[in-house]
């Protein structure tokens, strides 16, 4: 009999094809949740033009389901701490898939945005705790890495939306473009028997041989068998999750994580929605706009994978801070219409820095709490973020409608990422899972 410490087999691990199989799946997923959120922002002329809607009134399509994400985000979080995270992700998965599909029968604007909230439930759901689990299994030197790449599919499910909608708007219409988010469903079965259930909810429901099972699968030099015995030591949190995120003096990070979370999103719809609208304003016809909005999105995936890259060596705080940086730097310069050639390139790296930097910090979060509130943390922040992103669309509506000038319209998105920048600054990393020493009365341990 052998007495195994869970958490240092996974830490220790090389990136093996277990770790390929739950990246691939995880990050399918959220191809399709990044598919179902960005494809709004190119539908968005179509439905204007068919339901002689305001751009305010369309801004407001955008925000309906990311309220829906923002409760979704603070519910499903908290319930996969205590209920699990398989069950919760293919579950929003469902509730996003379905929803979004039957949206393209809409024939109206009320009835649209209705089911667009409720598909925003799912898609705010799933991002936290795929996000989590895909930290909790991750080998400790490619955290940040695997949890970016992973996320940048969130970015690659916009530019498949900006590609299927460049093609399939001129021949079939808008709804064709909805219609494609129901591809999930088909792939359940798979997905449910891949994704592997969270480490703690095996073994703080003493189900020792799921556990073994799982341990097998990941390192399978050692023959780990049910007469041994093994040990996970989390923290106690007990009650509501969300105190833990406040408790070990944790309260100022988590604020400063929230208020980046509120702009980085205020930033990332608000170009995802609008850009394409933004660019016909400064006189680009519709074709080059979504063009503009695919060449956001494949700088999104190459930034968050390098940043990711970048995390894992220099530091997640220190990479974030470059990052937004940049991010303020290329928006204002993309406020005074540079020659095409410059235009693609600050484009690029305009969208590597703001959803780029949105999918580093996940893994941040992700890293900073423990696995016992690891979905709450992420979920929350992702949560309160989704007010910031509720805002941008509408934002920027308010701007179009009024006219202002390009310069006017970028600024708005450019301020946001300087806060971003100050936010992060103030993380106390000193407090965070990785450098805090927990104590006897702090700990559990559950030995199975």
């Amino acid at each position: 009999m052998k007495t195994i410490t869970v958490s240092e087999i996974i830490e220790h691990q090389k990136f093996s094809r277990f770790h390929l199989k739950l990246l691939i799946c995880c990050m399918f997923i959220i191809i399709c949740d990044g598919y179902d959120m960005f494809m709004l922002g190119t539908i968005i002329p179509s439905l204007i033009q068919e339901w002689n809607i305001s751009p305010i009134e369309a801004g407001a399509l955008s925000s309906y389901a990311l309220i829906g994400m923002m409760l979704g985000a603070l519910i499903f979080g908290p319930v996969a701490d205590k209920m699990g995270r398989k069950n919760v992700i293919l579950t929003c998965t469902v509730i996003f898939s379905v929803f979004t599909f039957t949206s393209g029968f809409a024939n109206g604007f009320i009835a649209f945005g209705i089911q667009r909230f409720i598909a925003g439930l799912g898609l705010g759901g799933v991002m936290p705790n795929l996000v989590a689990l895909v930290t909790e299994y991750a080998p400790k030197k490619l955290r940040s890495t695997l949890v970016s790449i992973m996320f940048s599919g969130h970015a690659l499910g916009g530019v498949v939306a900006s590609i299927g909608a460049i093609y399939l708007i001129p021949s079939l219409g808008w709804r064709s473009v909805v219609w494609l988010a129901a591809l999930p469903l088909l792939f359940l079965p798979i997905l449910y028997k891949v994704l592997p259930e969270s480490l703690n909810f095996y073994v703080l429901r003493h189900q020792k041989k799921c556990l073994v099972c799982l341990l097998n699968q990941i390192n399978k030099e050692n023959n780990y068998g049910e007469t041994d015995e093994f040990i996970i030591n989390t923290e106690i949190h007990t009650g509501f999750p969300v105190k833990g995120l406040f408790s070990e003096k944790r309260a100022l990070s988590t604020l400063m994580f929230w208020l980046s979370f509120f702009m980085c999103l205020l930033v990332m719809y608000g170009l995802s929605t609008w850009l394409p609208k933004i660019m016909q304003g400064a006189g680009y016809p519709l074709g080059s706009s979504l063009t503009f909005l695919l060449v956001l999105n494949v700088g999104a995936v190459i930034g968050a994978i390098v940043g990711g890259k970048l995390a894992d060596r220099f530091g997640s705080r220190r990479i974030l801070i470059s990052y937004f940086l940049v991010a303020f730097s290329s928006l204002l310069l993309l406020s005074f219409k540079p020659n095409m050639i410059f235009l693609y390139i600050l484009l690029a790296i305009a969208g590597g820095t703001t959803t780029g930097t949105q999918i580093i910090i996940n893994a941040y979060v992700s890293q900073y709490y423990p696995s016992a509130i690891r979905s709450t943390g992420i979920g929350w922040a992702l949560g309160i973020g989704r007010i910031g992103g509720i805002m941008g669309p509408m934002l920027v509506g308010i701007l179009l409608s009024q006219q202002y000038s390009l310069q006017v319209n970028f600024l708005a998105f450019a301020i946001p990422c300087l806060i971003s920048l100050f936010a992060i600054y103030f993380v106390q990393e000193k407090y965070s899972q990785d450098h805090q020493v927990i104590t006897p009365s702090q700990n559990i341990s559950e030995i199975l």
